[in-house]
């Protein structure tokens, strides 16, 4: 355990173990009990991953468990382990183009959780309460129902857009904001490694980095929230009291009372992130107006996306049964296509006409929990459109894999209407209603 000493940890006194042997760190320069890198290990396993520039993979870690554990523990407790390159991914992002990750070895991914889990229970109770991602306790559905409801209460928001924040952030602003919480020497060491690990490119070669955190990397969403924390959360809090702000990340919606307010605070905004070395990207940050029955003025924005939902006018009831226009979040066109292109990726009609029912369900019934979970919590009903894509697909298997319904797809949607009445439960998607028309 770490002591807290005028708001910074520092390094414990070595206690003999309870088998009465001598401290490990005796010996070593950095006290890290073996016992810290276990749990961040079982940490690791619980997440899973893909392998890193090594190619090992999480299975094949495990078949010298106890010989690679104590590896990562010796060298980070003598001082001498120096973390690899990270593998560079690029993934498509839902606006078009490739969002870049750094992908760290399994053996790094247990360094750096080890890391983690000392440094997060000292700024973790530091953050400010709007602020939303990557925490214990808190998730993008928390931040969009509490920007929801503060759509309602005021009139303007302004979209905020870190341009290419985790590759920009100033290595030495993130060490400023770590040594105000932390002295363990390890903890400002490793970090500052890799801060510094260059990144491996799919064809082999290596390219180093002057600033940045991978993304991708266990330690660097919190060393992002930290840095916002000084860079964003506090300064608006200080200078701007009055507004209120949802940050998940770099992902940030600020409220404020009328146009004039918020075109003086998105400027603010804009020098702040200056001086902190970052930008705002000057086409996706606007002010944007919260129209509906109440606000009718006409402006030129008036929606804008935030954590895969749209947030813009749309048709409501109220509990007496009449219909009205209210500024509300529902499932984002960008998320729609994603969730659309995974099922034609599953290619149902063409690569699967040897399976069966079953076993497209196990296919499909994840992928739709975690859509129906996250995407249906608010305003349902354009979720379920979307999602309704399935059994379109699902019809197309039919179609392909029974030779009486080839050409056939009204036939074929009415069968599989009746498999969703006798077995309602076999898609995770029917379980909530979402059936084929005969299954109604």
């Amino acid at each position: 355990m770490t002591a807290e000493r005028r708001g910074r940890t520092v390094q414990p006194k070595q206690q003999a173990n309870p088998q009465g042997e001598e401290p490990e760190a005796k010996a070593k320069p950095y006290a890290i009990s073996k016992w810290l890198v276990w749990e961040a290990y079982k940490r690791v396993k619980a997440n899973r991953g893909a392998a890193g520039v090594d190619g090992e993979s999480l299975a094949a870690f495990e078949e010298d468990l106890k010989g690679n554990l104590y590896k990562i523990w010796n060298r980070m407790s003598s001082g001498s382990y120096f973390p690899p390159p990270v593998r560079l991914v690029e993934i498509e992002k839902e606006g078009g183009g490739k969002r870049p990750l750094g992908i760290p070895t399994v053996a790094d991914r247990v360094a750096q959780t080890v890391v983690k889990m000392v440094l997060e229970p000292v700024v973790e109770p530091v953050f400010h309460p709007d602020s939303y991602g990557y925490r214990p306790g808190k998730s993008a559905l928390d931040a969009v129902g509490t920007a929801r409801k503060r759509c309602w209460e005021t009139d303007w928001v302004i979209d905020l857009d870190i341009k290419a924040f985790f590759d920009s952030l100033d290595w030495e602003l993130v060490e400023k904001a770590l040594a105000h919480h932390t002295d363990i020497p390890w903890v400002h060491l490793y970090i500052g490694r890799w801060l510094r690990a260059p990144i491996q490119k799919p064809d082999g070669t290596l390219e180093p980095r002057t600033r940045g955190t991978p993304q991708g990397g266990v330690v660097s969403p919190l060393l992002a929230n930290l840095f916002l924390h000084y860079a964003f959360d506090v300064w608006l809090q200080r200078h701007y009291p009055q507004v209120r702000f949802e940050r998940y990340a770099d992902d940030a919606v600020v409220h404020c009372g009328s146009e004039a307010e918020a075109r003086e605070v998105l400027e603010a905004i804009r020098r702040r992130l200056a001086e902190c070395r970052l930008e705002l990207h000057p086409t996706k940050t606007r002010i944007v107006y919260c129209k509906d029955d109440d606000r009718p003025g006409k402006y030129e924005h008036t929606k804008f996306d935030f954590l895969g939902y749209t947030f813009q006018p749309r048709r409501a009831k109220n509990r007496w049964g009449k219909f009205f226009v209210s500024f509300l979040p529902a499932i984002s066109n960008k998320s729609a296509k994603r969730i659309r292109w995974k099922i034609r990726g599953w290619g149902m009609a063409s690569k699967r006409n040897n399976q069966r029912l079953e076993d497209l369900a196990r296919l499909v019934n994840p992928s739709a929990r975690g859509w129906m979970n996250y995407y249906g919590r608010f305003y349902r009903s354009k979720c379920v459109q979307v999602l309704r894509h399935l059994n379109d697909a699902l019809v197309r298997w039919v179609c392909r894999k029974f030779r009486r319904f080839r050409r056939r797809e009204r036939a074929a949607a009415h069968w599989l209407g009746r498999v969703a009445q006798r077995q309602p439960g076999l898609f995770a998607h029917w379980q909530l209603g979402i059936r084929p028309a005969a299954g109604r």
